[in-house]
Formats: C-alpha cells, structure tokens, sequence
C-alpha cells in the first residue's frame, strides 16, 4: 500500500480541490493507495465520509477553541504552523512505517510542509488552487522581492537567469489589475477602523498577505511537482512557461467525475459543505425554466459585496428579461434593497446556498455572473456556462481577465469612477452575452473549452496522464 498525506488549506475552496485529486488518486491506484487528509478540527467536522474509500481524516490543529486572541491574519497563520508542522510530521512518521512509498500533497500557501517532507526524505508535490495565469502574474513581484532564488530556480532547470515572460501579450493582465486583487485581499483582513490599503508599497515592507501569496514559490524548484487545478490545453502558453523553472503538471479540473469523465464510481460531489444548500427547492425551480433562459448569481464563499453594489446588481436583475437565481448567503441578505425578494418572486429565487455543481450542469442556466473565484471560473468552463465576470479580490482581478480577454468566454463589465458596476452596465453585458452579437462567439468557445475540460481527464487526455505520472513516480520510489 502506497501512502498519501494531503495537507489543503482550511476553506471551502481549497479542500473541495484537494479532496477530489485524493478521490482521482485512490480510484486511479485501484486498491493501492491510501490517502490521509490532514486538515483542522472544524474542518473534519464539516466532511462527509461518504463515498471516502481508502481516505481517512486527521485533525492537525484544534482551531475551534480561543481564536479571537489572535490578532491578525498572520498570526493565526503562525500559530498554525507552529502546531501543524509537529502534527504533520508526526502523521509523515506513522504513515512512513507503514510503507516506504510516500508522498506528500501539500496546499502550495503553506511553503513550509516541503521542508517537512524533505526532513523525511519523501516525495513532495506542492498543490495550486489558483490557476497558473496567476502565479505568472504575481512572477514579477517574486523576483522584486526574492531575485536570488528566482534565479537559483531557472539555475536548476538549465538557465543562467530566469526565464522572462516571454507570452503573448494578451494573455497575462495589467499590472493594475494584479495590484488591485492583491490589495483588496487585505480588506477582508483589516478591521474597520484600519486604514485602507495603500498601493505605495516602495516605501514600507511589503504586507505579510501579499508577501505570502508571493512566497509561495520561494521552494518549488525542489518540490517533485508543482500540481495547478488546471488542464494543459486551457493555458498552455504559461505552462511551458513555467516548465523552465519548477515539475509543473495540471491535474485538473478537479470537479466530481459525474460531471465529466463519469468514471470514478460514486463521484458526485465535493464531500465538504461550508454552508447547508436547498438542493430540491432549487432544482424543482429551474426544472421549469427554459433552456438557456436563467441568469445564475453567486459571489463564492469569501466574497463580500458592499451594500451600494448589491443594489446595483439586484437593480439589474429587476429590469432585464431574463428569469435569475440568486445566491446571497444568509449573512448578506441585509444589504438587500427592501421588498426585493417579492417584488421579483414571479422570475427571481433569492435563496442562501445550493449545490453549484448541478446548477452550472442544468440546462436552463444561460449566464453565470460570477465573481471569478478559480473553482467557480473553472466549474463554468468545464459546463460549458458563459460568465459576467465581477471580480472582488486576489486572483479574481486575474481570472476575469482570461475569462474576456483569452478565452472569450464572457465579459468583464467595467466599472465607474466609484469603482462600482452599475446596473446599467450589468445589464449591458448580461444582454450582449445572452442575445448580442457576441453571444454566438461566446456559446461558440464555451462549447470548445467545455470538451477540451471532458478530454484533460478522460483516459489518455493530459491530466488524465500527469496523475498516471504521478502514481508510477510513487511506485518507483
């Protein structure tokens, strides 16, 4: 038996990813392998075990007990890794005495586990649940801050200095664009009486949540492999890229095999749930939609629109033709303009969480205005959804720029000078993308990128292959 220790951040992004490569692997390994998901307390209690053969769950951190004394972002991250990394460790050493064949899959954000693992002398692969667009993007600022081991990285892969990014220019985004997603990150951080993030980062250390998005590739020319839920064909400029300097391999999309290859017996869903959904109540309502007629709205897990922007989109859903589904958790819904959710019950459900998966998979979806969240960028491109992309924070700024400038698969819609969308605009795009001229073009690439997702996984396509790689290099070991 070959030994896997998954190590995912704990959100409800990063262990979805995480724990449907573990699935692929255990059901590729066909009896041969056994995989440990490490991960904090309150996470383990929010899994399912259903459907979780060969995988078990170990708590690394007990994170549910006196986490307000904990100041900031950065120190809840340091005490966790202060305890993890004795946990994880101990977890390496039991699962190394049961066989000597081990690897360690680890959530890229926690560069630390690699020097776990090397103490240890396994296998180590770092896990990216961003897309690989945006680990170029933020490549300039590594090298501002750590030249000397970006260029020890291309030293080791043959070049004399690192590798320029020499891409089309129209794949990678402005630089405004990275800068505003990196900064916004820190809002969710900051306490309100905290001044806003400053774009003047020449004359002050650079702040500890960008520093630690850039980190992440301080080590990984000496990781075995560097994973990115991503497909080959889907950015393959920046992959080759990336190949001059760190053992790139995408393995994804990592969505439920039901919902692509179909053959992973029982694969139908993530098996974490951050929030309950109301399956039934929702899909008996798009039951009765037309095909391509519902405009889906979910803003992800994390992200916080203020009240002004809720109106304005909420506004825009009023005025259009188009029936909509709107997810707004249940903590959000006081930004809600009054007598909204009546006012529009005739073509409107306002509802606080659904199984996203078979809302992108239903028929009747048209649109997906989004906030460009990686899984939810790369769920609508494997169903084959156009996207009104509304980015919030982090990569989002990035993926929203693939999403209209690369693969044309939707639109961004431009702010104004608030740095707000209006409803005018929303509803611009939602009638360009649903009935304008683009609309064809769109349903056009959707379609093209929606089959290259199916073949990246099915028997032979090229993450199908790369986790094959991956299995034998654990044999060999």
């Amino acid at each position: 038996m070959m030994e896997v220790i998954l190590m995912p951040f704990h959100s409800q992004g990063h262990m979805n990813t995480m724990l449907q490569f573990a699935k692929r692997l255990v059901w590729k390994g066909a009896g041969t392998i056994h995989v440990t998901v490490a991960t904090t307390l309150s996470t383990t209690q929010k899994m399912s075990n259903n459907n979780l053969e060969f995988i078990s769950i170990e708590s690394i951190y007990n994170d549910t007990v006196n986490q307000d004394r904990l100041s900031n972002f950065k120190a809840r991250m340091d005490e966790f890794e202060a305890e993890a990394s004795l946990q994880l460790s101990r977890l390496i050493s039991i699962s190394s005495s049961r066989s000597k064949k081990c690897l360690l899959v680890y959530d890229a954000s926690m560069p630390w586990a690699l020097d776990i693992a090397k103490e240890h002398n396994i296998l180590a692969a770092a896990f990216f649940t961003q897309a690989c667009g945006f680990m170029a993007s933020v490549y300039p600022l590594f090298i501002q801050e750590y030249p000397l081991i970006a260029a020890a990285a291309a030293h080791n892969h043959g070049h004399s200095n690192y590798p320029p990014l020499l891409l089309d220019q129209t794949v990678l985004p402005s630089t405004d664009d990275l800068e505003r997603g990196l900064l916004n990150i820190l809002n969710l951080f900051s306490k309100p009486d905290q001044p806003a993030a400053s774009t003047d980062t020449a004359k002050k250390p650079i702040n500890p949540v960008i520093k630690m998005a850039i980190s992440t590739m301080n080590n990984l020319h000496l990781a075995d492999y560097v994973l990115f839920n991503s497909f080959y064909h889907l950015e393959d400029q920046v992959v080759n890229w990336m190949q001059n300097m760190w053992n790139v391999r995408t393995i994804g999309p990592t969505i439920p095999s039901a919902y692509l290859d179909r053959r992973v017996k029982d694969d139908t869903d993530y098996g974490f749930k951050l929030y309950k959904p109301n399956n039934e109540a929702c899909m008996n309502w798009l039951n009765a939609k037309q095909t391509a007629s519902v405009v889906y709205v979910s803003f992800g897990s994390a992200a916080v629109l203020n009240a002004e922007q809720m109106t304005e989109v909420a506004e825009a859903l009023k005025k259009i033709r188009s029936s909509f589904l709107w997810i707004v958790r249940e903590n959000e819904q006081k930004k809600l303009p009054k007598d909204f959710i009546t006012e529009t019950s005739d073509r409107g459900l306002v509802m606080s969480w659904c199984s996203q998966l078979d809302v992108l998979a239903h028929e009747a979806v048209g649109c997906f205005i989004t906030h460009c969240g990686w899984n939810s960028t790369i769920e609508a491109l494997s169903f084959g959804v156009p996207m009104l992309g509304m980015p919030q924070f982090m990569d989002q700024h990035i993926d929203a720029h693939f999403v209209d400038q690369v693969w044309g698969v939707g639109i961004r819609p431009n702010e104004n000078e608030e740095k707000l969308v209006t409803h005018e605009e929303i509803k611009r795009c939602l009638e360009e993308i649903m009935h304008g001229q683009r609309s064809e073009k769109v349903k056009e690439n959707v379609a093209k990128w929606k089959a290259l997702a199916k073949e990246a996984l099915s028997q032979g396509g090229s993450s199908d292959k790369h986790i094959e790689e991956i299995i034998n290099r654990l044999t060999s070991s």
